[in-house]
């Protein structure tokens, strides 16, 4: 076990520390176990590599990854964001309740909290500050409701999560629904509270349309509204598997943002082309982390870890703690998804061996992923959003603001592990 130890860190530091991509870090540092601690087994990474590229349930990523883009350069996040604008109106802290309010919607077909912090911030930035709302308060909001993104099904982490586990999607969708929801309103209480103590963050907004036409708007998003129930219906009741309910929702999707939005051949190209580059990426860090999986199963490591952690008399909290503290260290210096697929192996045999339920883990470490997305200095929420400003935030600045967000998700944690039945209700009472 010391061999390993040795190449696998020796490896890792050495890759990373060159400059390779991490997908390249990780697929050397795991060919070079197979080789000289695994006694030549380098021929299982190539089985293992195909089985994971060949997986029907994986292939749904590309499609959600497109269905996003498509969204994002439809104008339907701009129709959204002006049918929801007036309900918040007379609540302390007006648009700011919109940002999270429209992420959440957002989040329910993007699967990406990139994309739902990049289409949203587009729309609100520019509105929020022309009224007058604080610059630093308005991208905290963005920041912390795009991280709603990666749990609102359906989601790419959770998504990722049940393909290389082998853990049902449709119940990890489900088990990601009522969290999500908690923490949107979980942030819009502190919104509140905060627009309260300090009214200037948040200007008096003009009166507030009539209730009939603020009703008005609110229906006339059922395009949108269709589209959610359509994937997520298909999947719950059985009609189709996520990968089926992601192709039908592309081509809604194109449908509706022909129709109801302003989507053109040349904003499907590109959202296409955006899709591949992305996918690309990920499929990257997967093919890599396949082959270090492969060679850290191989050699028993995660059992051998389980053990070792047993005898060390341990109770499962506090190595949840631990892992807790760890995502939150290396959350700096990787983003979510990389993160989650380079910890995966050793993390998820360790955790349900102690007795956590897969389909909860799965919830907490996608929880563990949105607080990386939102802490600097990688923090690619706080990025998109920085250039979304054109600089007019600083990276430091909407760091400070997001704090709260980053509290509030990290005591979801807290919450999600004293009661774990918030997120396996719905998987055991619909599935």
């Amino acid at each position: 076990m010391a061999g390993f130890w040795g190449v696998f860190l020796g490896g890792l530091l050495a890759f990373a520390g060159s400059g390779l991509a991490l997908g390249a870090a990780l697929g050397l540092t795991g060919l070079l176990i197979l080789h000289f601690v695994a006694n030549g087994a380098t021929f299982v990474a190539v089985d293992a590599v195909w089985n994971v590229l060949n997986s029907f349930t994986l292939s749904a990523i590309p499609l959600f990854i497109i269905l996003g883009e498509i969204m994002l350069r439809s104008g339907v996040s701009a129709r959204i964001y002006s049918a929801l604008s007036p309900v918040f109106m007379r609540v302390p802290g007006g648009l700011l309740h919109t940002n999270v309010a429209v992420c959440t919607l957002f989040g329910a077909v993007s699967g990406s909290s990139l994309s739902t912090a990049a289409a949203v911030g587009s729309v609100a930035y520019p509105e929020m500050t022309r009224r007058g709302y604080d610059r630093r308060t308005v991208v905290g909001s963005l920041a912390g409701g795009g991280t709603l993104g990666l749990l609102i099904p359906p989601s790419l982490s959770l998504l990722i999560f049940g393909a290389l586990t082998e853990t049902s999607i449709g119940q990890l969708f489900l088990a990601g629904l009522v969290p999500g929801l908690l923490f949107a309103a979980m942030f819009m209480v502190y919104i509140y509270l905060r627009c309260r103590i300090t009214p200037t963050l948040a200007p008096a907004e003009a009166a507030r349309p009539p209730g009939r036409e603020i009703l008005r708007g609110v229906l006339g998003l059922w395009p949108f509204l269709l589209l959610i129930l359509s994937i997520m219906g298909s999947i719950t009741l059985g009609f189709a598997t996520p990968t089926e309910a992601a192709g039908i929702g592309v081509i809604a999707t194109i449908i509706i943002g022909r129709l109801w939005g302003t989507l053109t051949l040349r904003a499907l190209a590109e959202a296409v082309y955006s899709a591949i580059r992305l996918y690309g990426a990920i499929a990257f860090v997967v093919i890599g982390a396949t082959i270090l999986a492969q060679a850290v199963s191989l050699l028993g490591v995660p059992q051998a870890i389980l053990e070792t952690v047993r005898a060390s008399d341990l109770g499962p909290l506090a190595v949840l703690a631990v892992v807790v503290l760890v995502y939150l260290v290396l959350g700096c210096f990787f983003d979510g998804l990389s993160l989650m697929i380079m910890t995966l192996p050793i993390v998820f045999p360790l955790l349900t061996g102690l007795g956590y339920d897969a389909i909860w883990l799965g919830v907490i470490i996608t929880i563990l992923i949105e607080i990386g997305q939102v802490t600097p200095p990688v923090g690619l929420n706080l990025s998109v959003l920085v250039s979304v400003t054109k600089n007019a935030v600083s990276l430091g600045e909407a760091a400070k603001a997001t704090v709260p967000y980053w509290l509030i998700l990290l005591a979801g944690v807290a919450i999600l592990t004293a009661l774990p039945a918030l997120a396996l209700f719905l998987p055991g009472a619909l599935m």
